[in-house]
């Protein structure tokens, strides 16, 4: 039978590169409205919000290529745990309700992979091996 814990490192990748593509969107609609407008999001976006966005985007990127992943993802999990206390906790206790499930999501993938690494998958692996 074949062991699930052997494709565990490679999973870690998958995980790692989804997470962060899914996490760029949230920039990319901010600032260039691509794929479409963020809903919600203020025209012109307050100083906060293109920060979060610029982050949202390098951030995600360089998670994406496992590159510096775990310094990075620390910064996007405490930047999530922010986004999630300033605009979702103060509408409600739940994050179900008041529409926080995407940060607290993102906050704790991003706090896992500061613990787990990027995996065998990423730049981050390259550079190991070559040291």
């Amino acid at each position: 039978m074949l062991q699930l814990s052997v494709w565990a490192p490679r999973v870690l990748s998958v995980l790692r590169i989804v997470t962060a593509l899914l996490f760029m969107q949230h920039g990319l609609m901010k600032i260039f409205s691509f794929p479409a407008p963020q809903p919600g999001v203020p025209d012109p976006l307050p100083l906060m919000l293109v920060v979060a966005a610029w982050l949202e985007i390098v951030g995600g990127a360089l998670v994406a290529l496992g590159l510096f992943t775990r310094p990075v993802a620390f910064v996007l999990s405490g930047q999530m745990a922010v986004a999630y206390f300033l605009a979702h906790a103060s509408q409600g206790f739940y994050p179900a309700l008041n529409g926080g499930e995407p940060a607290v999501l993102f906050c704790f993938v991003f706090f896992y992979l500061v613990f787990a690494g990027p995996g065998p998958w990423s730049l981050d692996a390259i550079v190991r091996k070559k040291t």
